[in-house]
C-alpha cells in the first residue's frame, strides 16, 4: 500500500464483485448468509450500476444502494463501493452521442456494452464526476464502506479514441510535452516523408492509412492515451479525496498477459491501494509462472502489499475455449498470488449471472449452487486465509531486478521492426521463467529505478531506453553489480530514433561490443550453439570491443560470431545475449549469472514442481510452498504451518497438488 490510506479490515481481504441488482431482493438475504459460511469479509458493489442510479440525468435514486450496504454492514461485510463510471447509461449516449468513441479507421461504435466512451469527451467527465461527486456525498460516512473503487478496469475496451474531441486532447498533450513544433518536429524525426508540421492543426492521432505511421507518433500517441485515461482516474479520486478524506481509493490494474495500454509505472503512485485483475490464458501450460510473473510486477509497481480484485474461481468467457480449473488449481492460484504480496483476494464475480454478456463466467457461487465443487473450493479457501491473517502487511526481498518498461514494450511491437515476431513479454517471460523455477525472488524495476539493493539486474528486452535509464543501467555495473542485457536492447532513444555508431547502442561500450548488422531468423529457423544448445528468433554480427566470447553460433552465415558474451566493466560486469537461446541453454547462463553475482533461491533443496516464495513481516518470515507438479514434497523448514496448525521441525509435508505456509522465526539464517 502505498500511503497512509490504508484498508481498514483486519486480515487478509476475501470476497468478489458483487451485484445484487442482477437479483430479485429476496436473493440477497441468502446472499450474505453464504458470504460469511465462506468467509467472506468485504465485497465491490456498485461497479456498473449507473444505469440504476441515475435513471435520467441529474435524477438519483438511491433506495437500493442504501438497503444493499445496510445488508453488508448488518452482517460484518465490509464495502469496496465503485464509481459505475465504466458503464455510462443509454441516456446519455442519447443526449451525448459525441461522447461515443471512435477507432482507427474512423468508425464511431454505438452503446450497448460497457466502456463505450470517449475518454476525452468533456460530456462524458462532467457525467461522470457529478455521479461520483454524489455518491461521495451519500456514503463517505457509511459504516460498510472501507474503500473507494473507482471505475473499473481502465482502458480495458476504450484505450484509444480516434475521434475530432480527442485529437484536439491529444494536441494539447503535445503542447505540453514539446512546447513549439520546431521541437516536435525534431522528436517526430517530421523531414522523413514529407511530414513536417507547421500548424498543430495539422496533427491527427494516428489513424488508418495507406502505410507505415511515424513511430515517434505512435508512441506519444500510447503514451497520451495511458495518460488521458489516469487523468479520469485522479479526477474523480481527488473529488473522493475532498469528500471523504479517510477513505483509500483504487482502481484495479490488469497485469496480465493480454493487457498492455497503460503505463502502470505513472499509474501506481496515484493509488492508495493497488489493485490487480488477473486471467489465465486457458492455452498456457504453465499459467502457474505467469501468476508469479504478474504478482511480482503488480508487487514491484506497488512498492510493498497489493489487492487481487478479480480472478476467475473456473473458466472465464471471453477466450475462444473456456476451460475449468483443474481439481486444487483455484486453490493453489490464490494462495500464488498471496505469496507474491496479496493482502486480499476477490474473485468476479460472487454469483454467477443468469444473464448478460457474461453468464458463462465462473463465480464463487456457481449456477450449479452450493452442491458444487467451486463452492466447496470457495468455503476452503476463506478458511486457508483466516488461517494466513498474520501474514498481511509482509512483503518479499529480493536481489535481483528485472528491467520492465511499457515505453520500450510499445516500442518494440510497433510496425517496421526487424522482425515482427517480437513479442515483449515473452521475451521477459523466457528469463523469468528459470529464475522462477530455481525459486529466485525477483522485483520488477523501471530503468531508472534505484538498484543499489540488487546483485544482479535483467533487461531482457528494452529496445527503448532513455538517456538517463541507460545510464542507470550501466552504472549499477561500473559499480559493482551485475547487469544481463537481451538483443535489441538500447537500439532507440525516448523518441524511438537510432542510437548511431552500432548496436547495441546505449549499452555498446558497458557491453564491450559491437554490432554492425542484424539477421533476425525467420519462423521455425535456429542455429547451433557453441555450448551444445540453439538460438532462434534473432541473431547479430557480433564483434568484441573488450568482452569475451561465451558462446558463439557453429552453424549458418555468423560461424564464430560471438552469440553471448561477458565484459567485465567498471567495478562489475556486464553481459549480452546478441540471440534467444533455448530454454534449458537459457536456464543454465542465467544459473551461471546467478551463482556469480552471488544470488541465492529463496529455499535449498526444493524439489522441482514446488515453487517456493518466502514473505517477510516484522516479527517472522513466512514460507509459500506450492505443489505444482502434484507429485507431493517433503521440503526443508523450520516453524509453524499455518494451514494445519503443526510444529514443523525440519521438514514440511506439501501433498499432492497442495500448499503448505510456514512461520519461521524473524532470525532465521
Amino acid at each position: 500500500m502505498t500511503t497512509a490510506r490504508r484498508l481498514r479490515l483486519p486480515g487478509i481481504a476475501y470476497g468478489g464483485d458483487y451485484n445484487p441488482e442482477q437479483w430479485p431482493e429476496e436473493v440477497w438475504a441468502e446472499d450474505v448468509r453464504l458470504m460469511r459460511e465462506a468467509g467472506v469479509n468485504m465485497v465491490s458493489v456498485n461497479i456498473f450500476s449507473w444505469a440504476l442510479l441515475e435513471p435520467r440525468e441529474g435524477e438519483f435514486d438511491f433506495s437500493r444502494l442504501d438497503r444493499i450496504l445496510a445488508l453488508l454492514h448488518e452482517h460484518g461485510i465490509a464495502a469496496d463501493l465503485a464509481t459505475p463510471t465504466a458503464a455510462p447509461p443509454a441516456w446519455f449516449f442519447r443526449k451525448h452521442p459525441q461522447a461515443l468513441p471512435v477507432d482507427q479507421d474512423g468508425r464511431q461504435l454505438s452503446y450497448g456494452s460497457r466502456q463505450t466512451f470517449c475518454p476525452s469527451s468533456p460530456a462524458y467527465r462532467e457525467a461522470a464526476l457529478r455521479i461520483a461527486r454524489a455518491l461521495g456525498e451519500r456514503y463517505g460516512d457509511h459504516p460498510a464502506v472501507v474503500m473507494w473503487h473507482i471505475h473499473n478496469e481502465y482502458g480495458c475496451h476504450n484505450a484509444e479514441c480516434y475521434c475530432d474531441t480527442s485529437a484536439q486532447a491529444f494536441r494539447r498533450w503535445l503542447r505540453d510535452r514539446y512546447g513549439d513544433l520546431d521541437t516536435l518536429n525534431d522528436a517526430w524525426g517530421t523531414t522523413f516523408w514529407s511530414q513536417w508540421y507547421y500548424d498543430w492543426d495539422e496533427i491527427i492521432p494516428p489513424r488508418t492509412t495507406g502505410a507505415v505511421p511515424n513511430p515517434t507518433h505512435r508512441l506519444d500517441w500510447r503514451r497520451f492515451c495511458s495518460d488521458e485515461l489516469l487523468s479520469l482516474y485522479t479526477a474523480e479520486r481527488d473529488l473522493l479525496r475532498e469528500l471523504t478524506p479517510q477513505i483509500p481509493a483504487t482502481t484495479n490494474f490488469m497485469v496480465n498477459f493480454s493487457f498492455e495500454a497503460l503505463d502502470y509505472w505513472r499509474w501506481a503512485p496515484e493509488l492508495d491501494i493497488v489493485s490487480n485483475d488477473h486471467y489465465l490464458r486457458s492455452t498456457d501450460p504453465e499459467s502457474e509462472i505467469d501468476i508469479a510473473l504478474s504478482g511480482d510486477l503488480v508487487r514491484s509497481l506497488s512498492g510493498g502489499p497489493w489487492l487481487l480484485m478479480e480472478h476467475s474461481t473456473g473458466a472465464v468467457n471471453w477466450q475462444p475455449v473456456n476451460r475449468a480449473k483443474t481439481p486444487g488449481e483455484l486453490r493453489r492460484n490464490a494462495l500464488a498470488h498471496v505469496a507474491r504480496g496479496a493482502d486480499g483476494i476477490a474473485y468476479f464475480q460472487w454469483r454467477a449471472a443468469k444473464a448478460g454478456a457474461e453468464q458463462w463466467h465462473s463465480a464463487m457461487l456457481p449456477h450449479a449452487g452450493t452442491d458444487s465443487q467451486i463452492w466447496r473450493d470457495v468455503v476452503r479457501l476463506g478458511a486457508d486465509l483466516g488461517a494466513l491473517a498474520e501474514v498481511r502487511g509482509s512483503t518479499t526481498a529480493a536481489r535481483v531486478a528485472v528491467v520492465w518498461d511499457w515505453n520500450a514494450h510499445w516500442a518494440v511491437e510497433a510496425e517496421s521492426q526487424p522482425s515482427g515476431e517480437l513479442r515483449f513479454v515473452d521475451l521477459v517471460r523466457d528469463w523469468y521463467r528459470p529464475l522462477w523455477q530455481a525459486g529466485v525472488a525477483v522485483d520488477f524495476v523501471r530503468p531508472d529505478a534505484d538498484l543499489s539493493g540488487y546483485r544482479l539486474v535483467l533487461a531482457p528486452s528494452l529496445y527503448l531506453v532513455d538517456d538517463a535509464g541507460a545510464a542507470n543501467l550501466t552504472g549499477f555495473a561500473e559499480r559493482g553489480g551485475t547487469l544481463a542485457v537481451g538483443f535489441h536492447s538500447g537500439a532507440v532513444d525516448a523518441n524511438c530514433h537510432v542510437r548511431l555508431g552500432g548496436y547495441p547502442g546505449a549499452f555498446r561500450e558497458a557491453l564491450g561490443v559491437r554490432t554492425d548488422e542484424l539477421f533476425p531468423l525467420l519462423p521455425g529457423e535456429s542455429l547451433t550453439l557453441s555450448d551444445g544448445g540453439t538460438a532462434s528468433l534473432w541473431s547479430e554480427r557480433v564483434a568484441l570491443a573488450g568482452a569475451e566470447t561465451v558462446t558463439s553460433y557453429t552453424s549458418g552465415p555468423l560461424t564464430g560470431v560471438p552469440a553471448v558474451t561477458r565484459h567485465s566493466y567498471g567495478e562489475g560486469v556486464a553481459w549480452y545475449l546478441a540471440t534467444r537461446p533455448d530454454p534449458s541453454t537459457l536456464a543454465a547462463l542465467l544459473a551461471r549469472i546467478c551463482e556469480e553475482a552471488g544470488v541465492q533461491p529463496v529455499l535449498a533443496g526444493v524439489p522441482t514442481g514446488v515453487e517456493a516464495v518466502r514473505r517477510t513481516g516484522a516479527d517472522a518470515q513466512y514460507l509459500f510452498l506450492i505443489d505444482h507438479a502434484g507429485s507431493g514434497a517433503e521440503v526443508p523448514a523450520e516453524g509453524v504451518e499455518l494451514l494445519t496448525g503443526k510444529d514443523v521441525s525440519g521438514w514440511v509435508t506439501v501433498p499432492p497438488g497442495g500448499v503448505a505456509v510456514v512461520r519461521e522465526p524473524r532470525d532465521r539464517p
